[in-house]
C-alpha cells in the first residue's frame, strides 16, 4: 500500500512538471504572428522589421529605417518569454551604452502585445496590433520631453 501511494505522489509530480513546462513554452505562442517581414513605406522612409523566432522560447528581430541609402535608426530586438512572463527587449545602436532596455509584457492577447516599462525615458509602453490583411500596427507611447507623444506605424507583411 505505502508503495502504490509513493507511486502516486511520484506520478502527480511528474505530470504537474510536464505540465508547467508546457505552459511555460506555450506563452510565447501567442506571439507567432509577428514572425516574418513587415515593411512600411512612407515618404520619410521605410521601416522594416524581420521576425524570427530562434527556438521555443525566443524571437528576434532587426528593425531598421532607412531613407535613401542611410540608416537612420537600427534596432535589435528579442522576444522571450521568463516564466510566466513576455519580455520584450530592444538594444539601439548608439543609445544606453548599447544596452538592451527591458519591457515586460502586460497585455498578452492573439492580436495584441503591449509591453511597459515606466522608468524608461521614451517610449515608456510598446504595443503592438495584428490587423487584417496581413498588416500589424507598431506603436510607442511616452512622455517625451515632457508632452504626451503616440508615434503609430502600420507595416504590411512581405
Amino acid at each position: 500500500m505505502f508503495q502504490k501511494i509513493i507511486l502516486i505522489i511520484i506520478f502527480f509530480s511528474i505530470i504537474s512538471c510536464e505540465k508547467k513546462v508546457t505552459v511555460e513554452k506555450d506563452k510565447i505562442k501567442v506571439a507567432d504572428w509577428l514572425i516574418g517581414n513587415w515593411e512600411n513605406k512612407s515618404p520619410d522612409g521605410i521601416l522594416t522589421e524581420n521576425w524570427k523566432k530562434v527556438n521555443d522560447s525566443m524571437f528576434s528581430a532587426t528593425s531598421l529605417f532607412i531613407r535613401g541609402n542611410d540608416t537612420l535608426h537600427s534596432e535589435k530586438i528579442t522576444l522571450s518569454q521568463q516564466g510566466e512572463m513576455l519580455m520584450y527587449s530592444a538594444t539601439v545602436n548608439g543609445q544606453n551604452n548599447d544596452k538592451a532596455i527591458n519591457f515586460p509584457s502586460t497585455t498578452e492577447t492573439e492580436n495584441k502585445l503591449i509591453f511597459e516599462n515606466p522608468s524608461h525615458d521614451y517610449p515608456q509602453k510598446i504595443t503592438y496590433t495584428k490587423g487584417a490583411n496581413n498588416t500589424l500596427t507598431a506603436e510607442i507611447t511616452g512622455d517625451l520631453r515632457g508632452k504626451k507623444t503616440t508615434e503609430r506605424f502600420i507595416l504590411v507583411k512581405k
